[in-house]
Order: C-alpha cells, then structure tokens, then sequence
C-alpha cells in the first residue's frame, strides 16, 4: 500500500511527472519505489510544485494509516526529504507568507537559525510543521476519495511486485 500510495496521490498531483514504475521489490534499503518519467528538465521549482512533492512524498505514509491502521518506518526517508523541502521553502527561498521573503543563509552558504532569534527559530518550525500537516491531509483526502484504485493497484503489486506506467494509467481510463 506505501507504494501505491505514493503513485495515487501523485497521479492527481498537477505538476508531478507521470509513474513510471512502481515496485514492491525491495533495492538496497529501499522496501520498494515508485519511479517517475520527468516530463521537462527543471532549473527552478514552483512553491506549489514544492509544495506538492511533499503530498506526494507524504502518500505512502497515509496509505499505511489509512489501510492499514499502522504505520511503519518504510516512510524515513519520505519523511526526511519531506521535512527538508518545507524547511529550504521557509528558510532558503522565502516561500513563507508568516515567515516572510527572507532567506536565513549566512555568507558562507550555511542556514543560520540564530541570527534572528529564538522567537523566529519557534516561528519557523511551526510553518515547518503546518506545511507538513496541509501536505498529509492533501494526501489524505486524494486518497479517501480514491480508495477503491489504491485497493487494485496494492492488490496488483501483491501478485506481480511491479508496474509499468500503461498498465498503472489503466487504472485512471
């Protein structure tokens, strides 16, 4: 369900590249994947493109919660790449209407939290933690609407471990 999670959510994502693939076959430290085609080379990123890769990073874990009533640590890394795309968009790109157009690098390319105090430390990790709870509640409700195509696409992955990118949009015809 964690991969297809990631591949439902992103398939209603507007500016998430297509599935490619999607794998239950662990690589690495990696349980499984869901692989994207990139559809254009990218230099810069939207705040809504940015905004909308945590949804989709978020899918897999909402998938286990929703269906599974238990989470696992499949989502570390999700949640690790989640969190450090929410945080460059407060402190890096100014992408915070609470926070401000500021970035919080120093001249030697580091973030620098302290220079603005205590109280703008506190401020940011609540837009941190905002960002991340309006991403998993998208990603929730892509999902609860959507149920029944997580069901066949987890129960097709059960039986053959992969997904090609026609078979995966068969799902949405």
């Amino acid at each position: 369900y964690h991969e297809a999670g990631h591949a439902v959510v992103s398939h209603y994502l507007e500016t998430q590249d297509p599935v490619h693939q999607i794998s239950i076959v662990p690589r690495g430290m990696a349980g499984g994947y869901t692989m994207y085609r990139p559809t254009e080379d990218k230099n810069f990123m939207s705040k809504t493109e940015m905004e909308e890769n945590i949804v989709s990073l978020l899918g897999g874990r909402v998938a286990e919660a929703l269906i599974l009533n238990d989470i696992s640590t499949g989502a570390s890394n999700d949640l690790e790449v989640a969190t450090q795309i929410a945080r460059d968009m407060i402190t890096v790109y100014g992408m915070s209407d609470s926070i401000g157009t500021i970035s919080f690098k120093d001249s030697d390319g580091q973030i620098n939290y302290q220079m603005f105090g205590e109280e703008m430390q506190d401020a940011i990790g609540k837009e941190v933690k905002r960002l991340i709870d309006t991403a998993y509640n998208d990603a929730q409700e892509i999902l609860r609407q959507n149920v029944e195509t997580l069901h066949a696409i987890a129960k097709v992955l059960i039986t053959k471990e992969k997904i090609n990118e026609e078979e995966f949009n068969k799902f949405f015809a």
